[in-house]
């Protein structure tokens, strides 16, 4: 599975984590930062957001502070259904319901072992379509 994955300096380590426990199931491409230096998060939340969008059968993961600023970012793009997600069940109906493309993570109020479950429930998900994609048929405007 091809995963596009970015971080500003607040989810470096969290990246890290995930990069490691999901290698052996996931073609990570990091989209960066690679230091705690501190940078400006949309540059990585457009970066995921472009290469999600040419690849649709790809998903991407975001991680900062709070998840806010990726997931405000992210959601500029049509096409792209970023879902802040802080528990396995919240992802997992984020691509049940919404079809979230792209998963993003608050490392500062999330533990690691929880971020690990949420993003294995957003992987292990799948989108329910019916009514849920008329609904999201009418989110891009």
């Amino acid at each position: 599975m091809k995963i596009y994955i970015g971080s500003d300096h607040a989810g470096v380590d969290l990246k890290a984590l995930i990069k490691e426990r999901f290698a052996e199931v996931c073609d990570f491409d990091d989209a960066g930062t690679f230091s705690h230096d501190s940078v400006d998060y949309p540059d990585f939340a457009h970066k995921v957001a472009n290469d999600v969008l040419n690849n649709p059968q790809s998903l991407g993961i975001l991680i900062c502070g709070t998840g806010n600023g990726m997931a405000i970012t992210a959601n500029k793009h049509a096409g792209i259904r970023a879902a802040l997600c802080w528990a396995p069940e919240i992802s997992a109906l984020a691509k049940q319901h919404n079809n979230a493309n792209i998963i993003v993570l608050p490392a500062r109020f999330i533990e690691s072992e929880v971020a690990i479950e949420t993003v294995k429930s957003f992987f292990d998900a799948t989108f329910e379509g019916g009514r849920h994609q008329r609904r999201i048929d009418k989110i891009n405007i």
